[in-house]
């Protein structure tokens, strides 16, 4: 029994540290989402064109619900600068 209880405990934290990796995905593709949504395309240099589309593309490609999840892990801290307040 004790091997198993180890087993378990290891499980547990591979599962709380892939959790954390997704939260800080979340928030990562979250913020970009919300910085591709406010560029100008038009005023992008022509060498960031590329990447800002290709981003765009990858962005598009999530599902519906992870990107609401992604746009929810930012929109606290979007907020919060907005308003001048710094978490």
């Amino acid at each position: 029994m004790p091997h198993r209880d180890e087993e378990i405990t290891m499980l547990r934290r591979e599962l709380e540290m892939l959790m954390g990796e997704r939260q800080t995905l979340l928030q990562v593709a979250g913020a970009t989402a919300a910085l591709i949504a406010s560029l100008d395309s038009k005023r992008l240099p022509v060498s960031a064109v590329e990447s800002a589309d290709l981003v765009a593309t990858t962005i598009n490609a999530l599902s519906e619900e992870t990107l609401q999840d992604a746009l929810n892990a930012v929109r606290a801290e979007i907020e919060d600068q907005e308003a001048g307040v710094s978490i």
